[in-house]
């Protein structure tokens, strides 16, 4: 039994041995062949490489889910904020987070606090302003604001979202386009042009007495409009106006050529008769005509002939058939004032000073705001024309002298203005009170240097009428008569003497319906005594 037992562990060992030696030659064997029997040898190495490219792309899907989900949420609320984007200035006011609304609101604020009212121009030693107002400048704020609030919103959805991205990190300014009134701002330069201490001298024309006078142009510095335009623009738009002027852009220009045709033109005319209607009423006054005493051509000739500063051209002064001053008292039917003064007829000389002098202010006739001056209606008094010598003051002496007397015209034409209520703009008192008048109520005048003058301040025309005769003289105001016409009273007394002096007043009382409305200073002056 033994034996038996002994037999089999042999045999089983024998076996086991056997089966040891053939797997151990059949793993050299795989070994050896292991390029034709790859894939039988790595089974389970395939297996686990496919449970990992798995888990990668299960991953990569999940990534890729999310990033759309945020893709989708990023692009939902862009679309849906009402805002500006992130990142976005305007004339370097941010305006990020910012309705357009509010983005303008603030932008217009900021502008209107930044630019000044006006701006320097200056061109070498010369300098001057420009107001804003006078150029009309505006920044186009709102179209700022809506291309800001364009900007994450004009393309497809990635361009979108990227210009959102790229914006918030990279950060864009705005430039607001700027306008202005470039005929209102050329306007303004072409004023500022005549004032350069340099600038062009265009040919000019004057008429003095019965001759027309040319003066040529000289060459000069002009503002060159365009260039400084731009330059204003540029300055303006950048802020650098409100601390440094704008240099003003110049070029030189030649003057235009005188033009004797186009001159011609502009100062010929026809006399015109005075006249008058009733219905309504108005007055019209002369004109006198004028033409040039020789032919256009010979005035080209004169002027062609050779380069001159100043030419003369003749002039024929054509007087109307019916002058102002002789249209009939219906045109001024109503006396508005009257005054007189008294004269010694028997004084020959001084007579015909005041005989002449009111020569010339009689039939005078002033339109509406029209203003009288003495010395320019009577003239120079002159030997020529007529006047003598008579007993004047002189330095506090009563001497002879050309044209003595006269002043008693302006007296006695002073008082009858002031009743007339008409305007007083230029009034001188003697040195000493005159015989023919009281303190205060003279007017005295030197040709060349004190004149008397007074305005129309009536609606209507004025007729002055003046005579000289047996010891009179006497003025008379004719026009039409007003709803708002006052009665006037004139009140003048002395306020005191001195050893040397006369101090006195004269005031105008107006009165209407026996009512005192209204009393006014006509002067305070002072004479010397005798």
């Amino acid at each position: 039994m033994s034996n038996k037992n002994n037999l089999l562990e042999k045999e089983k060992k024998q076996f086991l041995t056997q089966t040891k030696e053939n797997a151990n030659k059949e793993f050299i064997k795989v070994t050896e062949n292991t390029t034709e029997n790859l894939d039988t040898t790595f089974i389970p190495v395939k297996k686990k490489t496919t449970d990992i490219m798995s888990i990668f792309v299960l991953l990569l899907v999940i990534f890729i889910l999310v990033l759309l989900v945020i893709f989708f949420i990023f692009t939902i609320y862009n679309a849906l904020n009402p805002n500006i984007i992130s990142g976005i200035s305007i004339k370097g006011v941010n305006v990020s987070g910012l309705s357009p609304s509010d983005a303008k609101y603030q932008l217009d604020n900021y502008l209107s606090d930044k630019l000044p009212e006006e701006i320097k121009v200056k061109y070498k030693d010369f300098e001057t302003t420009i107001s804003l107002s006078q150029m009309d400048i505006e920044f186009d704020t709102k179209t700022a604001t809506n291309s800001a609030f364009q900007i994450g919103r004009e393309g497809n959805i990635f361009e979108n979202n990227l210009s959102i991205i790229s914006t918030r990190f990279g950060k864009i300014n705005i430039e607001p386009h700027i306008t202005l009134d470039k005929q209102l701002l050329t306007k303004n330069l072409e004023d500022i042009s005549t004032q350069l201490p340099d600038t062009v001298m265009q040919s000019s024309y004057y008429i003095e007495g019965n001759e027309l006078i040319i003066t040529s142009g000289k060459e000069g510095t002009v503002v060159d409009v365009n260039p400084t335009i731009e330059a204003i623009k540029n300055s303006i738009s950048t802020f650098s106006a409100l601390d440094t002027p704008v240099e003003i852009v110049t070029k030189i220009q030649q003057p235009d050529e005188i033009d004797v045709e186009k001159i011609y033109n502009e100062i010929y005319k026809d006399p015109v008769d005075a006249y008058y209607t009733k219905e309504p009423f108005a007055v019209y006054p002369s004109e006198n005509g004028i033409d040039f005493k020789i032919s256009l051509e010979e005035a080209k000739a004169l002027i062609t002939a050779q380069k001159k500063e100043e030419y003369s051209i003749p002039l024929s002064i054509i007087e109307p058939k019916v002058t102002t001053n002789m249209i009939g008292t219906e045109a001024f039917p109503d006396l508005l004032s009257t005054f007189s003064t008294k004269y010694a007829a028997s004084n020959t000389n001084r007579t015909t000073n005041l005989t002449l002098a009111a020569n010339k202010v009689n039939g005078t006739v002033l339109m509406p705001g029209e203003t009288f001056s003495y010395n320019k209606v009577v003239g120079a008094r002159t030997i020529a024309a007529g006047y003598k010598e008579a007993p004047i003051y002189v330095e506090g002496r009563v001497e002879d002298g050309l044209g003595g007397g006269i002043c008693q015209i302006t007296s006695t034409l002073y008082n009858a203005v002031v009743y007339a209520n008409l305007e007083i703009t230029q009034r001188t008192n003697h040195q000493f009170v005159p015989s023919y008048v009281t303190a205060s109520r003279d007017a005295t005048v030197v040709y060349g240097s004190i004149d008397f003058q007074f305005k129309n301040n009536r609606n209507y025309p004025i007729k002055l009428v003046c005579s000289v005769s047996g010891g009179v003289a006497n003025f008379q105001i004719f026009g039409m008569k007003q709803e708002d016409d006052c009665e006037v009273q004139i009140s003048s007394y002395e306020t005191g003497r001195t050893s040397t002096a006369i101090y006195s007043e004269a005031y105008k009382i107006l009165k209407r319906g026996g009512q005192v409305i209204d009393t006014q200073l006509l002067s305070k002056d002072t004479y010397k005594r005798h």
